[in-house]
């Protein structure tokens, strides 16, 4: 019997936080839309009722937890495959690791045909001992429940790939790389919004402000670039280190004594819905994290014109081009760190031409259009594959 090719294809994206949905995945989900009924899963909460959800796409609200919670991840579990025994979804597709391993263990237990995971970075690289091994071994148990995996970055897929967490014939990297690439139309040059930002944290408008944005913890290297601050801010350059996000780790008081006599330079917002004015807002932007699967905000810093100092781990490198679009420097070198923030600070006309070359780069290389399109199209040949195979 021959699969019935009229259906519209049901395709299920489950994460753990809404946040992710709300930050990678609306441009993908509305594009998607157009060849498929659509389901989003998260921990959702009545507070995201209030955000403007596209009106064709069902959500469900599971409470997938991101730390280990073996009772907690069970009820996540048993939810996820009544849901997809009930819904019998054509395709599931799984972002982060902790939704990711129970979504395609409950996938594959629920007979869903397409399995679909993307990994955005390793938690176990910055982990050692039996913590690592565990997780890392999750890992490798989710690649092998899914039945294709997508990598965000070609340097990650081979790290992937040499670590034998995945099979190169079942994994692949969409586009230039991104899980979600860039609204240039989103993140730009705005003057106003420069302005706007600057006067209500109190930095003056000719000072040099360097940016972090995104989850405040301690993988992401803030400990080190509070340091570097310290070291570079205290130089008379009169910079400013802006970090926006929310503190998953209670690392404020850290980093305030971290950034020593530089703290009264040192502002933080939490968690924002308007990361593109934060980027308009500075003149540099730094990533100087331990674990990265692309650092798509790089992408996002760069479309407004804004150059990145960043470490130099897979991920990272695929979303930066040292000296052209800004800085490297070896994870955790505290001094090659402070010496970047030394250079560019002090150098309007090199920050200037990085700016305009990753401008350039990420509306060549990196527009959220092509990524989207990408990605259906992806989606279209998986389903396509799996009709042409027939049920079973």
């Amino acid at each position: 019997m021959q699969a019935d090719r009229t259906r519209r294809p049901q395709i299920c994206i489950v994460v753990a936080a809404p946040l992710t949905l709300k930050a990678f995945m609306l441009g993908h989900a509305k594009a998607l839309t157009r060849i498929a009924d659509l389901t989003l899963v998260a921990n959702f909460v009545p507070e995201d009722e209030s955000y403007p959800w596209p009106v064709d796409i069902v959500r469900v609200a599971i409470p997938i937890v991101r730390p280990i919670s073996p009772w907690s991840d069970l009820r996540a579990l048993l939810a996820l495959f009544r849901l997809f025994r009930q819904k019998r979804f054509d395709l599931v597709h799984s972002i982060t690791p902790k939704a990711g391993l129970l979504a395609m263990l409950a996938a594959w237990l629920g007979g869903v045909p397409l399995r679909l995971h993307t990994f955005t970075g390793q938690v176990w690289v910055t982990r050692t001992g039996f913590m690592r091994s565990l997780l890392k071994s999750a890992d490798r148990l989710l690649a092998r429940l899914a039945t294709q995996v997508l990598a965000d970055s070609v340097s990650q897929r081979e790290f992937l790939i040499a670590e034998r967490i995945v099979a190169a014939s079942k994994s692949t990297v969409l586009a230039e790389g991104s899980i979600c690439c860039v609204d240039t139309a989103r993140f730009r040059p705005d003057a106003a919004a420069r302005e706007r930002i600057r006067r209500s944290l109190g930095i003056p408008p000719g000072a040099v402000l360097f940016l972090y944005l995104g989850r405040i913890n301690r993988d992401k290297g803030l400990l080190d670039l509070a340091q570097a601050f310290a070291a570079a801010g205290g130089d008379d350059t009169g910079a400013h280190l802006l970090l926006v996000g929310p503190d998953e780790a209670g690392l404020g008081a850290e980093i305030e004594a971290a950034a020593g006599s530089c703290s009264a330079r040192l502002h933080r917002v939490d968690f924002t819905e308007r990361p593109e004015e934060y980027f308009a807002a500075a003149d540099v932007f730094c990533l100087p994290s331990y674990r990265e699967g692309f650092g798509s905000t790089i992408i996002e810093a760069a479309a407004a014109g804004v150059p990145a100092i960043a470490s130099r781990i897979y991920g990272i490198t695929d979303a930066i081009v040292d000296a052209e679009t800004g800085l490297m420097f070896e994870a955790g070198n505290r001094r090659q760190l402070a010496q970047s923030m030394r250079t560019l600070a002090g150098d309007a006309g090199l920050r200037a031409r990085m700016g305009q070359n990753a401008k350039e780069r990420a509306a060549r290389d990196f527009s959220a259009t092509a990524v989207s399109a990408a990605l259906v199209e992806y989606y279209l040949t998986l389903l396509a594959q799996r009709a042409d195979r027939g049920p079973g």
